[in-house]
């Protein structure tokens, strides 16, 4: 997939677009029905407490692997356009399922991945991410939220709230007088690419409806970290051909994170989400 020059621009100027259909509804079918009959998947979820009184559930993974997870992030649709947002080779940063469960789904504070990974000992803010949407995404159910524009307040100061790692609300707080809220609602299989320094956060899920999301991230190759951390230097990202999604989702199920080497819970709550 080659973005057009409004996406890319886009991307430059207000920090995220988004891509309607990037999964069509046979692919995003078989990557919800496999995340639902995903056993490890369930089993390797950990708890983030929001510090509101709310629990987001995600499981997070280093390594992409041969499942129909790692073919999506993987795909030439998905990795051509980071290389283009990125301006050169990009290798898999991590992925991460979040579970939104009705009722009782989380919010996420205001936050920068950046702001995470800057510990982990990369240089520049080189990493992007896409959010695709297993489920509708809505403000009623805690779509995510994106300052416009935010990323270019470059890193801002994070601390910890409940769980999680959030921005320095006073400078939020005068970020939110200037730049423009967006509510990023998603039908299932739309994709959501934003840069690692746009803030963003979401609100608890309240509503009946569940709002699951795999979001896939990238780092440039020659922004390999300096020194080894949780996360991998960089790894040569072998690109598949767009088609594999559909023909590995409809051969695997059971176990079909089998390959993917979860990162534990002590690890994986230090990763942005």
């Amino acid at each position: 997939m080659m973005l057009t020059q409004e996406q890319a621009d886009a991307y430059h100027r207000d920090g995220y677009f988004i891509v309607k259909s990037l999964l069509d509804a046979e692919e995003v079918g078989l990557l919800r029905r496999t995340a639902i009959e995903d056993r490890q998947l369930d089993q390797k979820a950990i708890g983030i407490a929001d510090g509101e009184g709310g629990t987001v559930r995600l499981t997070l993974w280093n390594h992409p692997g041969n499942s129909i997870y790692g073919m999506i992030a993987r795909s030439h649709r998905i990795v051509d356009a980071m290389e283009q947002l990125l301006e050169g080779e990009v290798y898999h940063y991590h992925s991460k399922m979040i579970l939104k469960d009705a009722k009782i789904g989380g919010a996420w504070a205001w936050h920068q991945d950046y702001g995470y990974w800057y510990d982990n000992c990369v240089l520049y803010p080189l990493l992007s991410s896409v959010s695709i949407a297993v489920d509708p995404a809505t403000r009623e159910n805690g779509c995510m939220q994106v300052l416009k524009g935010s990323h270019h307040l470059g890193r801002i100061n994070h601390g910890q709230t409940g769980d999680q790692t959030g921005a320095d609300l006073e400078r939020v707080a005068e970020a939110e007088k200037r730049l423009e809220l967006v509510y990023c609602e998603m039908e299932p299989g739309d994709g959501l690419f934003f840069h690692c320094n746009t803030l963003h956060r979401s609100d608890q899920n309240q509503s009946d409806a569940s709002r699951w999301s795999l979001i896939c991230c990238y780092n440039a190759a020659r922004n390999d970290p300096y020194r080894e951390v949780n996360h991998p230097s960089y790894t040569p990202l072998e690109k598949v051909p767009d088609n594999t999604i559909k023909e590995v989702g409809m051969t695997r199920f059971e176990d079909d994170a089998s390959d993917v080497a979860f990162m534990d819970p002590g690890r994986a709550e230090k990763a942005d989400a």
